[in-house]
């Protein structure tokens, strides 16, 4: 082999297999011989041969680990989508997140622009009891710079044991030199269900499980029904949007909250004679939750999620609006592997009550098309075919294959024309950065909104809102500001004029953020979402489903 001339992309190509014959080999005796019993000693020896070449011959730096874990994820996305290889710190890092705990310093983190920002610091944690804010701007962890960093890697830092300490580095809009703070990493929960509070529609509650579905999600939920009804609920927006999924026994716990005793969740099909069928029935609830029910899904809205989305839709236990959702509905199982390392290898396919299979086709598109383009890509089952229907219990027509098609189809916001094109990132990043001067009491004539500590609320009233009216002289303020130090984000008069709400909202947004925590900046946008709109105006259909539920019952 002339080294000299072999393509660099052949020779990461056959070193990635070399090490995934390698990692293989490093696995107990059982395994390893399993294989090297379907290795032929050709291919081994080339792969050896690779693998001396790159470490001797590479021009960059060669990470080892990487090409290994890079190689074993490559082989997997050839079997499906889903299947996904874990290394020692990433395994306990997915199985912290699921117990919905993990130890940091709670504080919620995020990049705006090419810097990263403390946006909230959760009530007793190790992060406010340091005195870290909103607009705090993190520039090293540990004395190490993080402008280079991606956000994974912040948070990787600042994430660690129970009691180590960390040093976190940041500037503060006002402070003339950077402060550094030190913590003591504590348990730091990780709710599932992340907004909850009772809309401007009399009796309706909203409660946002977007997180996820981790170990305590049904507890969650039944909490802040709880305190919803207490609060004069009647009716219920469920908001599943951007909710990956997660523990597929929580999202069956989730549906039995909502489902009679005898009903079916969901069927799990898998490979005949390894992974049985199995399904899921609502073993007993005789007194299931009969609020008239509206459930938010968008095509972030994926796995378990979809579960519990299919299966309510399927009884006619609620109203489905917003848009098709992922279609993910295929079964990891947790593989631990040796040094600490996991596997999450697709063996089993979810099937809603109805029989609808939650997956979408993968077969002809390329990994990166199934997560980013979905535009276009064939789906089979859809409302496309119409011979492919199936019926729900009341005989609604359904379909299977790609997804939770919507019973009330809803564009969010951003696919407006406006939100759509380059102004709504110029305007987000911009009011960010202008309200995180305008709080720290740097925005001249408008001191009184300095706010020196985050007063948090889980519901908003229009007194709060009014604290921090953006009126005339708020948004002049605005405008001179990023002409004057972030020209980038400027906006034209036309394009003012023309956006000038959208302009108001964002202000709004990070204004109650900043005042209350993010749960209230959450409520403001949430008061202008067409799909939380069309939600509230379907609920009377909601409640007119639930009531034939509850008679069909009565009935039997």
């Amino acid at each position: 082999m002339n080294s000299k001339t072999l393509p660099i992309a052949a020779m990461v190509l056959v070193t990635v297999s070399s090490l995934f014959g390698g990692y293989y080999q490093s696995r107990p005796a059982k395994a390893s011989g399993a294989a090297e019993s379907v290795i032929p000693d050709d291919l081994k020896q080339s792969f050896e041969e690779a693998l001396e070449v790159t470490q001797e011959e590479y021009a960059g730096t060669l990470d080892l680990e990487m090409l290994g874990k890079n190689s074993i994820q490559g082989m997997l996305h050839q079997l499906d989508p889903h299947s996904n290889f874990f290394t020692q710190k990433e395994f306990i890092k997915i199985q912290s997140e699921q117990q919905s705990r993990i130890y940091g310093i709670g504080v919620t983190i995020a990049k705006r622009g090419d810097r990263f920002y403390i946006l909230s610091a959760n009530p007793g944690s190790p992060g406010q009891r340091a005195g870290l804010r909103y607009g705090d701007a993190i520039v090293a962890v540990d004395g190490k710079a993080v402008e280079d960093w991606k956000q994974e890697e912040v948070l990787d830092h600042v994430r660690g044991e129970k009691g180590e300490a960390v040093d976190l580095t940041v500037e503060r809009a006002g402070v003339a030199v950077p402060i550094t703070v030190h913590l003591k990493r504590d348990e730091v929960k990780l709710p599932t269900v992340r907004t909850v509070f009772m809309t401007a529609q009399p009796g309706t509650g909203y409660i946002g499980l977007t997180g996820g579905f981790a170990a305590k999600t049904e507890e969650e939920l039944l909490t802040a029904i709880a305190r919803l009804k207490q609060e004069g609920m009647q009716q219920l927006v469920l908001d599943l949007r951007g909710n990956p999924g997660g523990l597929l026994d929580q999202a069956i716990d989730v549906a039995k909250i909502f489902l009679p005793a005898g009903q079916k969740i969901l069927e799990v099909r898998g490979r005949e004679g390894r992974f049985p069928n199995r399904i899921f029935e609502v073993p007993s609830n005789n007194v299931p939750e009969t609020l008239p029910l509206v459930i938010l899904i968008n095509g972030q809205t994926a796995s378990a999620s979809e579960v519990v989305a299919g299966a309510l839709q399927d009884h006619d236990r609620a109203l489905i609006v917003g848009e098709t959702s992922f279609g993910k509905g295929l079964v990891q199982s947790v593989q631990r592997l040796s040094y600490g390392a996991g596997l999450t290898l697709t063996t089993q396919r979810y099937y809603t009550p109805t029989g609808r299979l939650i997956q979408r086709d993968y077969s002809h598109i390329s990994y990166y098309d199934y997560y980013m383009n979905r535009k276009g890509a064939a789906t089979e089952g859809t409302a496309t075919a119409p011979n492919n229907a199936l019926y729900t219990d009341s005989g609604r027509s359904v379909y299977g294959g790609g997804g939770i098609t919507p019973d009330v189809e809803v564009k969010p916001m951003e696919a407006r024309s406006f939100v759509a094109n380059s102004l709504r990132g110029r305007v987000f990043f911009g009011a960010f950065e202008f309200v995180r001067q305008l709080v720290a009491g740097q925005i001249p004539a408008l001191r009184d909104y300095k706010i020196n500590d985050t007063q948090y609320k889980n519901r908003l009233t229009q007194e709060d809102i009014n604290r921090f009216p953006v009126d005339d002289k708020v948004l002049t303020a605005f405008r001179q500001y990023i002409a004057a130090n972030k020209p980038l984000y400027a906006l034209s008069d036309e394009q003012f004029s023309a956006h000038k709400n959208y302009v108001i909202l964002q202000i709004r947004r990070e204004l109650m953020s900043a005042a209350y925590g993010p749960e209230a900046g959450d409520q403001i946008n949430l008061a202008e979402d067409p799909q939380l709109h069309k939600a509230l105006e379907k609920l009377p259909e909601a409640r007119l489903m639930a009531d034939n539920v509850r008679r069909a019952a009565l009935d039997k």
